[in-house]
């Protein structure tokens, strides 16, 4: 075969399963080359020759479809094989092929939806370049016969798309069409309609009395009527009801056990436009492929009952072409909530939702294609981007690991106790797995054992050493040490700054950084409890400059329920004990007050997060209890107002609670109260940390902690640091969720710096 002076090009990144072979072919061709692309354990391997190289290199990156991710596209000279450019296969044994995250349905399967062909109004409607992947993968390789799809054999008319190199369904796995994929159907009082024959069998089939029809169209006047429906999605079931029907709200909370909550809701962009101020930064999160719920401005048009006590909301767009029915259909929000009772996991089985939802749902729109794993709808915001929580639409997408990592070795890091996820590291990559949900509930451990070994075959990765958090009261930590490998323990808030340095990409070589870590509580390096510390250091090592002054925390773990214990010994703590007796007449303050005294149950903290509760509490804001974590922060967060900052004695509140008090005697209004909080507590904690950037013992201030979730508290830290280099982050939570990722890049950079100085 003759051959012609070409390059031999390597693309990396999330490049394979998403269409990047048949776009490099398609690609090929219209620019006249020759040559072939294939997948191998790296990526993409392209070999081209022809006149139009340049232009054929350069439209890699800028043209790649739209789920591809390209980290590195490398050439280099080399001959290659003249003849009609290909797809060839892929590279033998060494292929390492990935799963990308499930994607919300693309603009061209709408089109067909709403259109006149054989997939109109097809609920499973899907192509390379959306529909679901990671919740129907059963086990490696990624191909149909291990995902949920088995039981379902295309039709000719599917194969052939499915085999045709210039079909956007090329190698799609989810491929599907009414001929011969998965069905729709509404169960409600007895009754099953159904919209074509099923494959499921025992408890996942259809129950009841079958009927044909449309279970949208019966879902949708069920809604209208003020009903709740339970609704199988991608990675579980959600709760729906009409977000305009207060009387439907009210239900869905009393049954459902979620009295404070904030709900998710689900719209179209256009709905989401009339219920909240969206700006450019806003829709374009919206549309993303990984169709996360982002929190936007609400105008107020919406109950009470969707947001108690928010400002904001949390919308999503219909991300499967069953949401774009039945949204559409219904013709106004939806609240799209997870489909539990308070504090379990989402179901996700359609048996498993008959038992466990009964008494909270009137109907259900199920479907016969499994869901294999369990996950919930990622949570983002946009101003400032940050993610909240990564989970549907983002798992199991790997993070690329700054530099001077490229030779850290296996690491697995298994997170901490709230918000559990967990971290492998491997090749200048990390995957960052999927909420797992709080650890001390028994579904969620499991789902957790689960996803260590699920995350070792998806990666290819054999752990050589494991990172932990230090507290071993820590079902992960205690996963760990059963697992008989090196053990790395990391500090909690040493692991929060590692996390954001390495979103940020901060290189391993640079100088160590200041970190501002905010959060709810850690155990410490000392042995006493941490949460608002002032960090010096890097990925190795760190230094505990300062802290913010410590407090008991009376009733150890009951503190973080009920705020007005918080208050409570910081009052007392700034000589303000009488105002603490007005404040909480009906709480048992003396007895609370002798076990402070006597040091029983009341561990000594420096948590920012209950200090957050203590001034909610003291402006009446979810004092007894809290019905969900964080909820006193966040009602303190969204009152509306302005005021100057209050003062700190260096990182003590205690003139701080002095100068609430005195604002709150002269009846100064609650927004003006909390935006003087959060000024001030930016102002006490920021100062420190420019300092030592201006002294120059850091080079930047990152900026971390479940705290920064609050956008008030960020934004106040930012304008106090302006003109210093500041690192937050932006695909990594702040919380817990982004611990796993911090203990791995520590636990890697302490081994590389052991193995060089052996």
């Amino acid at each position: 075969m003759d051959q012609s002076e070409g390059q031999e090009i390597r693309v990396r990144g999330q490049v394979q399963g998403v269409g990047f072979r048949p776009f490099v072919w398609q690609l090929a061709r219209r620019l006249g080359l020759e040559g072939e692309v294939l997948n191998d354990g790296a990526g993409v391997l392209i070999r081209a020759t022809g006149a139009r190289l340049a232009e054929f290199l350069a439209a890699l990156g800028t043209e790649a479809p739209p789920l591809a991710r390209v980290d590195a596209v490398e050439a280099r000279p080399a001959p290659v094989a003249r003849s009609p450019f290909r797809i060839a296969p892929s590279a033998g044994g060494t292929v390492a092929t990935r799963v990308t995250p499930d994607a919300a349905t693309c603009p061209a399967c709408l089109a067909e939806i709403r259109g006149t062909g054989r997939r109109r109004g097809y609920a499973f409607t899907n192509c390379t370049h959306c529909g679901p992947r990671y919740t129907i993968l059963r086990e490696l390789p990624y191909d149909r016969a291990r995902t949920s799809m088995a039981p379902f054999p295309m039709c000719p008319d599917c194969r052939a798309e499915y085999e045709d190199p210039a079909d956007r369904r090329f190698h799609a796995q989810p491929i599907a069409c009414p001929a011969c994929g998965p069905r729709l159907w509404l169960e409600a009082e007895g009754l099953c309609l159904l919209d074509g024959p099923v494959r499921a069998e025992g408890a996942e089939a259809p129950q009841g009395v079958l009927r044909a029809g449309d279970p949208v169209a019966e879902a949708t006047r069920l809604l209208a009527r003020g009903g709740i429906l339970a609704v199988k999605g991608l990675g579980g079931f959600h709760l729906a009801c009409d977000a305009r029907d207060s009387g439907a709200l009210r239900r869905l909370r009393l049954r459902k056990r979620r009295p404070g909550k904030p709900f998710a809701l689900m719209a179209t962009e256009e709905m989401a436009a009339d219920i909240a101020d969206l700006a450019q930064a806003d829709q374009v999160l919206l549309r993303d492929p990984a169709a996360p719920v982002v929190l936007v401005r609400g105008r107020g048009l919406l109950p009470e009952e969707v947001a108690p006590g928010m400002t904001t909301l949390g919308i999503m767009r219909p991300y499967t072409p069953l949401h774009h029915r039945l949204i559409e259909a219904f013709g106004g929000p939806l609240v799209m909530t997870s489909a539990n009772r308070s504090g379990a996991p989402q179901v996700v089985g359609n048996g498993e939702a008959r038992a466990e939802l009964a008494g909270i749902a009137d109907a259900f729109l199920m479907h016969d294609r499994a869901i294999v794993r369990r996950l919930d709808d990622s949570v983002e915001r946009a101003r400032p981007p940050m993610v909240l929580r990564r989970a549907r639409g983002r798992a199991p997408g790997t993070l690329p690991l700054p530099e001077g990592f490229g030779r850290a070795p296996r690491v697995l890091a298994l997170g901490g106790q709230m918000k559990g996820a967990i971290c492998l590291v491997k090749d200048g990559q990390a995957l960052l797995s999927h909420h797992l949900g709080d650890l001390d509930e028994a579904q969620s451990f499991e789902a957790f054992t689960r996803a260590i070994a699920d995350h070792a075959a998806l990666f290819d990765h054999r752990a050589e050493l494991v990172a932990v958090d230090l507290h071993p009261g820590y079902r992960a930590t205690q996963e760990g040490r059963r697992m008989g490998l090196p053990l790395a323990e990391v500090q909690h808030h040493h692991a929060h700054l590692a996390a954001c340095l390495g979103d940020a990409l901060w290189p391993l070589g640079a100088g160590p950084v200041a970190g501002i870590v905010l959060d709810g509580t850690g155990l410490g390096s000392d042995g006493t409890i941490w949460g608002g510390e002032l960090l010096l250091g890097s990925y190795r090592e760190v230094l505990r400059v300062a802290h913010l002054a410590q407090a008991p925390l009376p009733g150890g773990e009951a503190a973080a329920r009920e705020p007005w214990r918080n208050a409570l010994v910081r009052l007392d703590a700034a000589g303000l004990g009488d105002l603490a007796d007005r404040l909480f007449p009906d709480r048992p303050r003396e007895t609370l007050r002798r076990a402070v005294a006597a040091g029983v149950n009341a561990p000594l903290s420096s948590s920012a997060g209950r200090l957050f509760d203590a001034v909610a509490a003291c402006l009446g804001l979810a004092a007894d209890r809290q019905s969900y974590e964080g909820e006193a922060a966040m009602r303190l967060e969204a009152l509306e107002g302005t005021g100057a900052p209050y003062p700190f004695a260096g990182l003590d509140p205690a003139p701080m609670f002095r100068a609430l008090a005195t604002d709150l005697a002269a009846g100064v209004p609650p927004g003006a109260i909390s935006d003087s909080f959060h000024r001030g507590l930016a102002r006490a904690v920021c100062a420190p940390a420019r300092a030592l950037v201006a002294e120059g013992r850091a080079e930047a201030v990152a900026l971390t902690g479940g705290a920064f979730q609050n956008a008030r508290l960020l934004a106040a830290c930012l304008a106090e640091l302006a003109g210093v280099p500041v690192l937050t982050h932006r695909a990594v939570p702040p919380n817990d969720g982004g611990l796993a990722l911090g203990q791995a890049l520590i636990a890697a950079a302490r081994h590389m710096g052991a193995a060089e100085a052996a």
